[in-house]
């Protein structure tokens, strides 16, 4: 820049000398040689015209003195004329000398200027190239969408066909009737298990055609005869099969619970009677009921009848209450029997018939008994009855429940159907029975069986007694209030002065109302009940004020204390061996005999 800067300052001074060499030449020729000088005639020179503004020489001037060739040339003192000669000259030389390497670079130039118009073309051509590939590529990426959109669709398809291919297989397997199973249905026998597997299958498809019918599948007219026809030849094996079962029940001697167990293995077979042939399988139902209603009730009325053979042949009557007179002293000694009135009003081993090991003993077998001549008293055999009668009501429930495909109240129905025949004879004969019992111990034990044996029910999952055993309960309920209240009247009404030579040994009345006090409460702690504790309330009352009565008797006041107290220590004696040591009846008499010691 620094050459190119020079080269325009000399170029500046070249054109000023040859503008005065100009001037000097006009003038000459003006003035007709050297050394004439004649004055500039400037005419009509308007200098403020816009021809020739002086301002702006001034400016071109200073700018031209700035210029570091000018001063140096001024400093120098040298003719500008002569620098402007030497400029051009060498300007000149410089022009020629450029020209030359033009010259000289002509042909390089030419091959450049070929080279660009040549790259021009190609960068032209792979412009074009460039723009061939956006468009492809745009066409591509269109077509690419397109295969997309392609691809999701043919998904989709795939999707739908396999999803017809599988529903359309479930139907064709569904409604497809293989030789097998025709083969199994009309030749092998019910007892086979293959028998079953194809009943099953046959069962199976059944429902199935049943369902596509109802969807207006057209194919199932194609093996709805065939499928009907199996259907009717297997509910005809099965019919007889378990007709046959349930006859088999009727047999003299006949253990009907194995039948009834080999029944539970083939229970498919009713609920495919259930699902296929109502008609059939309501036949079978009734014809089972009707069947074991009849065998449960000869069973029961038979066993009930041999049963009652083998009870103690002397029992309490109405006469053998508590404060009635012991009048059975001849008796007593000639041969053991209930009717010794203490005997009716103690417990002794009777109580064992509620303990865990009795309680669910093997039932009593009547003609066993009769060989040995033994005898039970009423609790044993209640207990045996109904020990019987629970566990061939809890089978039978859990068999109908299993077999016939029932639950809740449907299964309830079905079991009274069964069983309430039976259940209504054993009603009504314990209501018999205790229209003439007066034995209170042997009630009140046999409302603790009851009370336990419902429990064990419940334990079992059998809800189907629980009506029963309210019905037993409201039997005995009322029986052994009365019996007791009975003893209450009688203890109430007693004379001592009707009662014989008096001493102050304990009397009977109040050993008898020890050994029955004691044996109620002991089996009353088992299974507490508050009614029971109010009428022994009502009872010991009675006896208290009885013994205060027979005590009035005496005339000293020593023998009527010693009385007292001896029958008080009897009886809180008697009372703390089968009683808790604070039972009510146990504090009381305690209390009455300190009263009576501490006189």
């Amino acid at each position: 820049m620094t050459a190119a800067a020079t080269m325009a300052a000399a170029a500046r001074d070249l054109v000023l000398r040859s503008g005065a060499s100009d001037m000097e030449e006009e003038e000459g020729s003006l003035g007709g040689g050297p050394g004439l000088q004649e004055p500039l005639q400037l005419g009509e020179l308007d200098i403020t015209s816009d021809e020739f503004i002086l301002d702006e020489v001034d400016v071109h001037i200073q700018a031209n003195l700035e210029d570091e060739l000018v001063k140096e040339a001024l400093k120098t003192g040298v003719d500008l004329r002569h620098y402007s000669k030497q400029v051009e000259l060498e300007l000149q030389q410089i022009e020629q000398k450029s020209i030359r390497d033009y010259i000289q670079e002509s042909e390089n130039i030419a091959s450049l200027h070929n080279q660009i118009t040549a790259c021009d073309a190609v960068l032209e051509r792979m412009e074009q190239m460039l723009g061939a590939f956006q468009s492809d590529l745009s066409s591509i990426s269109s077509e690419i969408r397109t295969l997309q959109e392609q691809s999701g669709a043919m998904n989709i398809r795939l999707r739908n066909r396999q999803a017809v291919r599988g529903k359309l297989g479930e139907l064709v397997d569904g409604l497809v009737v293989p030789s097998a199973l025709v083969t199994a249905i009309l030749e092998v026998p019910v007892t086979e298990p293959r028998f079953l597997e194809q009943l099953q299958e046959l069962d199976a498809k059944a429902a199935a055609v049943r369902e596509q019918e109802t969807r207006g599948t057209a194919a199932c007219a194609d093996v709805r005869g065939v499928l009907d026809r199996l259907r009717v030849k297997a509910v005809t094996k099965i019919r007889e099969f378990i007709l046959q079962k349930i006859y088999s029940f009727r047999k003299p001697m006949t253990n009907y619970q194995i039948p009834q167990t080999a029944l539970l293995k083939y229970r498919f077979f009713y609920q495919f009677l259930l699902g296929n042939e109502r008609a059939t399988a309501k036949e079978i139902r009734d014809e089972y009921v009707e069947t074991l209603s009849k065998i449960y009730l000869s069973y029961y009325r038979s066993y009930l009848g041999r049963l009652m053979k083998v009870q103690y042949e002397e029992v309490a009557e109405k006469d053998d209450l508590m404060g009635m007179e012991d009048t059975a002293k001849k008796g007593f000694f000639s041969k053991p029997s209930l009717r010794s009135r203490n005997t009716i009003f103690t417990l002794g081993t009777r109580g064992s018939v509620i303990s865990p090991t009795e309680l669910e003993a093997p039932i009593l077998v009547p003609h066993t008994a009769q060989r040995g001549e033994q005898r039970y008293p009423f609790e044993a055999l209640f207990r045996s009855q109904h020990y019987a009668l629970l566990d061939n009501s809890c089978r039978e429930y859990l068999f109908i429940c299993e077999f016939f495909v029932v639950s809740g109240p449907a299964a309830h129905d079905l079991f009274h159907a069964v069983m309430g025949r039976t259940l209504s004879m054993t009603l009504k004969h314990l209501e018999s029975y205790l229209a003439d019992c007066y034995d209170a111990i042997a009630v009140f034990l046999c409302i603790h069986i009851v009370l336990r044996f419902r429990n064990i029910a419940a334990k079992r999952d059998v809800p189907a007694l629980d009506r029963y055993w309210e019905q037993v309960l409201a039997l005995l309920w009322p029986r052994f209030e009365l019996i007791l209240e009975m003893n209450v009247q009688s203890v109430r009404s007693t004379d001592p002065q009707r009662l014989g030579g008096l001493d102050t040994r304990p009397h009977y009345i109040t050993r008898r109302y020890a050994e029955f006090s004691s044996a109620l409460v002991s089996i009353n702690q088992t299974i507490p009940n508050e009614r029971t504790m109010q009428l022994l309330g009502q009872l010991q009352v009675e006896v208290e004020n009885f013994v205060l009565r027979v005590a009035a008797e005496f005339s000293s006041r020593k023998e009527q204390l010693v009385f007292l107290i001896n029958n008080y220590d009897m009886m809180l004696g008697v009372l703390m061996e089968r009683a808790a040591d604070d039972s009510k009846e146990v504090e009381s008499f305690q209390q009455l005999l300190n009263a009576r010691t501490q006189k």
